[in-house]
């Protein structure tokens, strides 16, 4: 019998890998000369691929994308894909960075709320020639050692980053997209991602359910579940890091929840 969650999340997977192949592509052909050119194609070309891959192979759920304006009939809907077709589109416009991310995941009516709906999910890092998804083989989370390593914004650090690093003995590591940051705990390469201000749901929905798939913990600040397909569209805060510190870091992060409602 087959797996329907394992059959979105290498749907999934498929989608997110292809549309950053496209991006690949597009950065090879037009160059870096006209940065904004390039972000603007590469937000449009993978938006309309994924939307169309979407339509053709499961063209009775609803899409949610960066992108796209807003069917509000997703709120009736029992599966939405939540898209984000290019995140990072600043690092995607300059050249050598490969810190940018394609987001595909996917929500279900009357899933557990533990992930707030979410099923299925995948994140390209087309940079690093590399998809994450939530179907297996994920990296196997080690329990951070001491000096805590923190995804941080390269471009919009926030005010309050540096007093709840000393609190909780840990140091910036500055990535720039939301995914990467998210993917950088699942990978390894930082302790954690701590996030104080609002998101739009396609920033956080596949990094979430990757990381979660990967044993890592995710919610909110004051540790409650995420939620999604919300009339809002927003992801208020977020915590991704190891489960050994998760107390830890909820109990410094009561002090910045809501302080910062730009940065991501």
């Amino acid at each position: 019998m087959s797996d329907p969650a394992r059959s979105d999340a290498a749907l999934a997977g498929e989608l997110a890998t292809a549309a950053g192949e496209l991006l690949l592509k597009l950065r090879a052909d037009v160059g870096f000369d006209e940065p904004d050119a390039l972000r603007k194609q590469g937000d449009r070309r993978s938006h309309e691929f994924l939307v169309a891959a979407l339509e053709s192979a499961v063209p009775d759920d609803a899409v949610l994308s960066e992108e796209g304006s807003d069917d509000r009939s997703r709120l009736d809907a029992d599966r939405v894909w939540i898209v984000d077709p290019l995140d990072g589109t600043l690092e995607f416009g300059e050249e050598g960075r490969t810190d940018w991310a394609v987001h595909v995941a996917l929500w279900q009516r009357g899933s557990a709320p533990g992930l707030g709906g979410l099923i299925a999910g995948a994140v390209a890092l087309p940079g690093l020639g590399r998809t994450l998804t939530t179907g297996g083989d994920l990296p196997q989370p080690s329990a951070p050692a001491d000096g805590l390593r923190f995804a941080v914004s390269r471009t919009r650090r926030p005010t309050w980053f540096d007093g709840f690093a000393e609190q909780v003995g840990g140091v910036g590591v500055p990535i720039g997209s939301a995914g990467m940051k998210a993917m950088s705990v699942v990978l390894g390469d930082v302790d954690a991602y701590v996030h104080s201000g609002r998101m739009k749901e396609w920033d956080s929905a596949a990094p979430v359910a990757v990381a979660a798939a990967a044993g890592l913990h995710v919610s909110r600040l004051d540790g409650s579940p995420l939620e999604y397909n919300t009339a809002e569209r927003l992801t208020l805060d977020l915590v991704i890091c190891h489960p050994s510190i998760a107390d830890r870091l909820l109990e410094a992060a009561q002090g910045i929840a809501g302080t910062d409602r730009t940065e991501r």
